[in-house]
């Protein structure tokens, strides 16, 4: 079935003669030169793949991983390596606009001359958005990369090592004459149980027709063709009586071999009862995702504020399902004449506060001190007149006897008693 394939062309990019020349790769900086891993090379030779073999990559977001598969002699791909992303940007779903800090999702070509062997972030390559795809849906944005440094904003960011090899791969690619390869990138791995987690999510169509690129990879182990009409994305179709695809115009009359259809059609099947029982299983929550255009253009603008030079918090806005928005409160610093004088601002407002919050508290010690001294003179008068009131013993009572002194000594100590619990009391009401 898969020989079939081949020879249709569907499912293989065509090979030609590589961007880069002699004289611009030694132009490339050191790190953009060096060799992969013999423990790489030893497990590409095991595999069936040479160094240069054609090469294509996978994005996902949600399990933090970029994936390097390889053809294999027999034309289909094997996975070669794995890494972690070390910071990708935004939440999960595509990008929308120029400053949403979305990493985009959907499938994309590297050509040669995308490749940065002297990028600021250590090696990087555009990825290619916006594609027909993003450019037919209004989509915008630009120098979307794969990248080193470990820091983004838009982009996958990897660590200096790992994309080092992620280059060399490419490199090596374009070297044996790959003219471009493809990136699939996706908020997750995109299995019955994941789309079940997220059917109710505002991005679930678009998913949905990112999954059947990668069902078809999935089947066929093979990157697949991907075409653009009536604003969506198709796959290893191809067009017949010489028509074209429009990405904005309606699709065209396709064709496609009987065995792809066959083996899809029963890939759909185990699906299609693995996702009915993942909706009544138990699952973990799903991730945070991107609102649509609306919060795109909220995190867009927020973007622009912060380039401005204004202050604006450290955190970009999202919007909650209820439509309102939710902010931090902890604010950027950003250094720039109008992030300082706003940030002077901040400070002169936060001392007035302070020294108000102050002055309250003043006050109301100076009343409480009041109150407790008028309650203190208070209570020590009506002790004294509660003293002076109280029968006093004779001096002409004779001395009585133990037994006998006992009551008198009880009844002077209850004097005594009533006297400080009254003025306790009474120092209690006025705040003693």
């Amino acid at each position: 079935m898969f020989a079939k394939l081949s020879r249709t062309g569907l499912l293989i990019a065509a090979i030609g003669i590589a961007g880069c020349n002699d004289s611009s790769m030694k132009d490339f900086a050191p790190e953009a030169n060096k060799p992969l891993p013999d423990k790489i090379l030893a497990d590409m030779k095991a595999k069936g793949m040479a160094r240069t073999s054609s090469v294509m990559a996978r994005i996902f977001k949600e399990e933090g991983k970029l994936e390097i598969w390889k053809a294999k002699t027999n034309g289909r791909y094997d996975m070669v390596a794995s890494y972690d992303i070390c910071k990708w940007s935004g939440k999960l779903g595509p990008k929308f606009t120029e400053g949403d800090r979305q990493a985009p999702e959907g499938f994309y070509t590297v050509r040669p001359s995308q490749m940065n062997p002297r990028s600021n972030y250590h090696l990087s390559f555009n990825i290619g958005y916006p594609n027909a795809y993003d450019r037919a849906n209004g989509r915008t944005g630009s120098n979307l990369m794969v990248h080193g440094a470990c820091s983004s904003s838009g982009c996958y960011s990897m660590t200096d090592a790992q994309i080092e090899q992620i280059y060399a791969f490419g490199r090596d690619a374009f070297q044996g004459g790959q003219t471009e390869f493809q990136i699939q990138a996706f908020p997750f791995r995109m299995t019955a149980a994941n789309m079940a987690r997220y059917r109710n999510d505002p991005n679930y169509e678009f998913w949905k027709m990112l999954k059947v690129g990668y069902d078809n990879f999935e089947i066929t182990k093979v990157p697949p063709k991907v075409d653009v009409c009536e604003k969506r994305y198709v796959f290893n179709q191809v067009a017949t009586d010489g028509a074209t695809f429009d990405p904005t115009g309606p699709c065209p009359p396709t064709m496609q071999p009987d065995s792809l259809k066959s083996a899809y059609s029963a890939y759909q099947s185990t699906y299609e009862a693995a996702f009915n029982g993942a909706v009544k299983a138990s699952v973990p929550a799903p991730k945070p995702t991107i609102a649509g255009v609306k919060e795109a253009g909220i995190v867009s603008d927020w973007s622009k504020r912060r380039a401005r030079g204004e202050r604006v918090p450290i955190e970009p806005p999202s919007l909650n399902s209820d439509g309102s928005v939710t902010e931090t409160a902890r604010m950027g610093r950003i250094d720039s004449p109008a992030g300082r004088k706003m940030a002077a601002l901040d400070a002169e407002k936060a001392a007035k506060k302070k020294a108000e919050e102050q002055r309250l508290a003043a006050i109301e010690a100076a009343k409480a001190a009041k109150a407790a001294a008028r309650a203190q003179a208070l209570a020590e008068k009506e002790a004294a007149k509660i003293a002076a009131e109280a029968p006093v013993a004779t001096a002409t009572v004779a001395p009585p006897s133990e037994a006998a002194a006992a009551p008198e000594t009880q009844a002077a100590n209850t004097d005594e008693g009533t006297v400080t619990k009254l003025k306790k009391k009474l120092l209690g009401m006025f705040g003693g």
